[in-house]
């Protein structure tokens, strides 16, 4: 496999025959992922696309030093991803929200902050900047329970981005949304990517998805999760959603899905 760009000297994260094998319930062990080798550059974003069980959270968990490989190495500026985890450097975003019912929305974004005993003051203006980058600096007041959950998921966005992480991974954060929530949400996280420069890694298991916002889809394999295929996705930018309706597009998405066995996930 050819990765169309690795003539490029700005690698951000690289990934070397990385496996990652579990013992299942019984003592037997279970390969979730076997021989992925990947360079992932600066300010990328990258969408770890397959279907259930192929490995691409696991694979998302060994970045973010959550999950230990059992072959090959990650690494990411030259350090290991425990290094970068405690130098602050990656943020996480998961599937669910995970918000704190009885803080505000500002108290639940300025909480990273918090635990890290940043300054009040700074904390507060951290937080209003991220609340207005998401749109909801008017609801900076609220409670969780108050918003839907496509702000909620914003919420989660934001306090993610509050750490100023170099590295944002995110575990199929929109797959629980109405698609009109989802193609909203798509277009403010291809802003706050744009407005940054972060580098991206996004789970999802939705060819679309995946081609609208990515740079390139990392195709997998069913269990055990192999890399089968790295496509380049060559939209222009700044994506629209109109561009879903051109040749371009449909031909992007033709090609992921001829990446699977048999063509479909």
């Amino acid at each position: 496999m050819t990765d169309s760009i690795s003539d490029r000297n700005d690698v951000k994260i690289q990934i070397k025959n990385l496996g990652v094998t579990f013992t299942d319930n019984a003592g037997n062990p279970v390969q979730a992922l076997t021989g992925v080798n990947l360079d992932i550059h600066k300010g990328e974003f990258i969408a770890l696309l397959g279907p259930s069980g192929c490995g691409k959270t696991t694979l998302l968990r060994s970045v973010a030093d959550l999950q230990q490989p059992t072959e090959g190495k990650i690494s990411i500026e030259g350090k290991t991803p425990k290094e970068i985890r405690l130098a602050r450097k990656l943020g996480f975003v998961f599937q669910q929200p995970v918000l704190f019912d009885w803080r505000t929305v500002r108290k639940n974004v300025e909480l990273p902050l918090e635990v890290l005993a940043e300054d009040k003051e700074e904390r507060s203006k951290r937080a209003e900047e991220m609340l207005e980058m998401v749109g909801l600096s008017n609801f900076a007041d609220s409670y969780p329970g108050q918003l839907s959950g496509g702000m909620q998921q914003r919420v989660n966005i934001a306090r993610a981005f509050s750490l100023k992480p170099d590295i944002l991974l995110m575990d199929e954060p929109f797959s629980a949304l109405d698609e009109f929530t989802k193609e909203k949400l798509h277009e403010d996280l291809l802003k706050l990517w744009k407005a940054t420069n972060k580098t991206i890694l996004f789970v999802t298991h939705n060819i679309e998805e995946a081609v609208f916002l990515s740079t390139r889809v990392c195709v997998f394999t069913p269990h055990p999760g192999k890399l089968a295929n790295i496509v380049d996705i060559t939209l222009p930018q700044p994506r629209t959603l109109d561009m879903k309706n051109t040749m371009e597009f449909t031909k992007l998405v033709a090609e992921v899905r001829g990446s699977f066995e048999g063509g479909s996930l």
